[in-house]
């Protein structure tokens, strides 16, 4: 199997987007991008706009390779949407070049769904699904693809019990390794860890909680580190952790509270950590020409 991380906080966009490889069928998860329309009261620095376009433009290029697209639910910084938005992944060309000709298996679009997404899902469908080789609805469910398993799990919550954010699923590809993407669970809901564990993966993709959310956040450190410590003395998985949790400035402390040390996006693909999001004060400040100092370097565009 091989994984290639493809765009995320720690690569300095919104997302968790990855191609993989197996048994030469060729996937690509959750391929959206997009930025915090807001940060500290402010809108992306210059920079954080630069990135989104050559994230934009790597996911594109996987694309073309890809033979199936998963999508774990509808926000647009995992999935494409056709329309081009302010800072968000899309446009229709470019959406086009994701989904025509592919395999899609994707949130079911009307249960276990909210409002907002499953407005997006009917928008999504209304235009990939007539371009799609192929639509499955792959909640709860399992697909073999001659020598390569794709099991979905059924719905769980984005985040938290009773999270207004709606469902996610997870996916588990095994083609003799065992890798899931479990994205937005945040490491805050038991469905998902419980899911997890029983699956038993080789390696986990996930987003750790929202802490950079403040008191809207307030337990979710104590809960993500209490869970994802379940996973890994259960598992022993090697844990690739990335997307909400690296809004946080403070991230690498959480890493130092987990039995098992993970690695980000970058970090898998041995760069920099670049979490442009977390200090876009501080670039802000660089642009007008002020001093300030962030951990990572901006000179070039990684």
């Amino acid at each position: 199997m091989r994984i290639v991380p493809l765009a995320s906080e720690s690569l300095g966009v919104r997302s968790l987007a990855t191609f993989v490889e197996a048994g030469g069928i060729r996937i690509l998860i959750d391929p959206g991008v997009a930025l915090g329309p807001k940060r500290y009261g402010l809108p992306p620095a210059k920079i954080e706009l630069e990135t989104l376009q050559k994230m934009r433009r790597k996911i594109q290029g996987y694309a073309r390779k890809a033979d199936i697209v998963t999508i774990s639910h509808y926000h647009y910084d995992h999935h494409t949407p056709f329309f081009e938005g302010l800072y968000e992944s899309s446009s229709e060309a470019f959406a086009r070049e994701i989904y025509e000709g592919k395999q899609l298996f994707i949130k079911h679009p009307t249960e276990n769904i909210n409002f907002s997404q499953r407005k997006r899902a009917w928008a999504f469908l209304k235009k990939a699904e007539p371009m799609a080789k192929r639509v499955e609805f792959a909640d709860g469910r399992s697909f073999d693809l001659g020598g390569v398993t794709l099991e979905f799990s059924p719905a769980v919550p984005h985040g938290s019990e009773g999270s207004r954010l709606g469902f996610v699923v997870m996916v588990l590809i095994d083609d003799g390794t065992r890798l899931i993407h479990a994205s937005d669970i945040q490491l805050l809901n038991r469905q998902a860890v419980e899911w997890i564990i029983e699956k038993n993966p080789d390696v986990l993709i996930t987003g750790g909680p929202p802490t950079y959310l403040g008191k809207r956040a307030e337990g979710s450190w104590e809960t993500g580190i209490k869970n994802l410590n379940e996973i890994i003395r259960e598992t022993n998985a090697e844990v690739i952790l990335d997307h909400h949790i690296v809004r946080d400035k403070r991230y690498g402390e959480f890493f130092d509270e987990l039995e098992k040390r993970p690695k980000t996006f970058a970090g898998f693909l041995k760069v920099e950590d670049r979490p442009l999001e977390a200090y876009r004060r501080e670039l802000h400040k660089i642009e007008r020409g002020e001093k300030a100092e962030v951990p990572f370097s901006i000179s070039r565009i990684s």
